[in-house]
């Protein structure tokens, strides 16, 4: 059943039209998502549909007992209350005969409020946004809004906030950057691109499929009109005069395809700097230790990185993993132990909240302080070309840093890490306010990084696509225990269970360290039978699905005006490409397996 409908919505900023004609209907079980890169409007659209801004143009259309429940990008609090009051006047809205206080305290607790009788002014801007979630999911809906849900939350709240979302009974709009969230809560995704909404009745990872479906439909039609244009620009040159109905209605045909707004190719974020030399010595960490007052965060530590390490860091909320990032640096004294960093270490440190900017300067600028070239695979780049990589073209790259969007801020925060030219970079939270499309570029991006990777990141994606190795933060038998596990976060969950399990037991039985009762399996020193038969063949197979790619890409120019067999030899290349792709990504791993064997 229809709930709502956004009708002929539009809304421009700074002369910059953002909006333009949104159209699309709400249904009582619908699960959308909004993706689209940062700046394009997806919170604008939440907080339109929410009646918290008004549009320039257009309506919503709703029925007047529709209820709905709203949580913004960046939530405020009225601090001449208590948090919990702030909570319950948003909840009991409407609802003064509905008593659930005690829910209320206890889901802020399972969100990490502990007080809820505080003042909101102390709290951090992630408890403040933990805090309106509460509030949000907790008011009764019948449209729940959610703008980046998932940001400041650890694995375990977005997996109970994942598992509440799939038994909500009433329909959801939201925007997140964590594509497993959105793999598992949504039914539909809205994509906003250049001011116009695409819907697609898919969760995301069908979306992508469907999104190339529809972008290679539009290039294969623009094919086609490119090649009627061209022969009717021939007769026209041959002097056509519009003698007759049919001539006319040739000439409009022509003066239609001349003037036809042909598809662009997406723009994305281009990343390829060098990284500065790094020498033999890395980052070694001797026995390190903090705490803060009684509460121990990580105790004799150590560790030394190796030259392509890329360390994911884990654990709830407050357990220290910010910190321990700031004791690599140095930007946090230790308790104890001592952090050696060689000579050649240069860091480039992305943290959880960005530098603190001058609103008032320009983006090139605040670029150029950084540095006015950097070295990347093509040679030299300059900090004006590097913006426009980062997709701040035009006006944007000379408009002062006030007039950017919460995540065109964090994208620019990142290019100036990256423009430093670091070997190790430390990213805090990274998936945090960037879209996806960012995130996916930066992660092909640490693919090829020649030097350190060391990251605090709650996406699940971004831990399986980036990291081999995780450190986690553990509470083993009451005691702070740093756990380290191979792979991603897949494999951490995995692991940990026999982990803990190990570990519990050998704290039962007296040991002194109960992290040493794990064993890891013992390591390889050569690839099995099964794997050098596979890696011998594989550069073959990787050649052999290029060259049929390559050949499908001549038939599909080909049958430009046959559907049937452009469709069919789209599908062909597609998978062709999928898995070319899977070969090459095996093709790396196996590789990274026979130089760690030689090294």
């Amino acid at each position: 059943m229809n709930i709502l409908n956004i009708e002929n919505i539009s809304k421009t900023y700074m002369s910059k039209p953002v909006l333009e004609n949104i159209n699309f209907g709400i249904d009582d079980s619908d699960k959308i998502g909004v993706v689209g890169t940062n700046g394009t409007g997806k919170s604008t659209l939440l907080s339109i549909v929410a009646g918290a801004v008004e549009a320039d143009a257009g309506e919503i259309i709703k029925g007047n007992d529709i209820k709905i429940s709203y949580l913004p990008q960046n939530p405020t609090f009225d601090e001449s209350k208590t948090l919990l009051e702030n909570v319950t006047d948003t909840i009991y809205s409407g609802n003064d005969n509905w008593d659930k206080m005690g829910e209320i305290k206890a889901n802020l607790a399972k969100f990490g409020i502990n007080d809820p009788e505080c003042n909101p002014s102390i709290l951090s801007g992630g408890q403040k946004k933990r805090a309106a979630l509460v509030a949000a999911i907790m008011t009764p809906s019948d449209l729940l809004i959610l703008d980046e849900p998932t940001n400041h939350l650890d694995s375990e709240m977005i997996e109970w906030l994942e598992a509440y979302l799939q038994r909500f009974k009433g329909a959801i709009l939201m925007v997140t950057h964590d594509r497993y969230f959105l793999d598992e809560v949504t039914n539909q995704i809205v994509e906003i691109h250049k001011g116009s909404a695409y819907r697609y009745e898919a969760n995301y990872s069908g979306f992508l499929e469907l999104k190339q479906q529809r972008l290679d439909f539009e290039l294969a039609a623009e094919r086609k009109a490119a090649t009627l244009y061209r022969k009717d620009l021939a007769w026209m040159m041959r002097g056509a005069r519009a003698r007759s109905t049919k001539q006319k209605a040739h000439i409009q045909r022509f003066e239609a395809l001349r003037d036809r707004v042909k598809p662009e190719e997406e723009r994305q974020v281009a990343l390829s700097s060098l990284p500065s030399r790094m020498g033999n010595k890395t980052i070694i960490l001797d026995k390190i230790s903090k705490s803060y007052e009684d509460m121990v965060l990580f105790e004799n530590f150590s560790y030394t990185f190796n030259k392509l390490d890329r360390i994911g860091i884990i654990g709830p909320n407050g357990c220290g993993k910010s910190t321990l990032m700031k004791c690599i640096q140095g930007l946090i004294p230790l308790d104890s132990g001592n952090v050696e960093i060689g000579q050649t270490i240069k860091i480039g440190y992305f943290s959880q909240e960005n530098e603190a900017l001058d609103e008032n300067s320009r983006v090139i600028d605040y670029i150029k302080d950084t540095a006015e070239y950097i070295k990347t695979t093509e040679g030299l780049v300059t900090a004006s070309a590097m913006c426009e990589r980062f997709l701040f073209e035009g006006d944007l790259k000379y408009a002062p840093i006030s007039k950017l969007s919460g995540g065109e801020k964090r994208r620019l925060y990142l290019l100036k890490v990256l423009m430093s030219a670091p070997n190790v970079i430390i990213l805090d939270e990274p998936t945090n306010d960037l879209d996806i499309q960012t995130l996916r570029v930066l992660e092909d991006y640490l693919d090829a990084f020649a030097g350190i990777i060391i990251t605090v990141s709650h996406d699940r994606y971004f831990l399986d696509r980036v990291v081999t190795r995780i450190f986690s933060f553990e509470n083993v038998a009451g005691k702070p225990v740093l756990m380290q596990s191979e792979g991603g976060y897949s494999d951490y969950l995995e692991h940990r269970k026999n982990y803990v399990t190990g570990a519990e037991n050998a704290a039962e039985n007296g040991s002194t360290n109960a992290s040493k009762s794990y064993r890891a399996p013992r390591e390889k020193t050569k690839l099995s039978f099964k794997e050098q038969q596979e890696y011998d063949n594989i550069e073959d197979e990787i050649k052999h699905l290029e060259e049929r790619s390559e050949e499908l890409d001549s038939l599909i120019a080909e049958a430009a005006t046959d559907f049937p067999k452009l469709m069919e030899y789209t599908k062909e290349k597609e998978e062709v490409d999928a898995e070319a792709e899977r070969k090459l990504e095996r093709f790396i791993e196996l590789q990274e397996m026979v130089d760690s064997f030689n090294s």
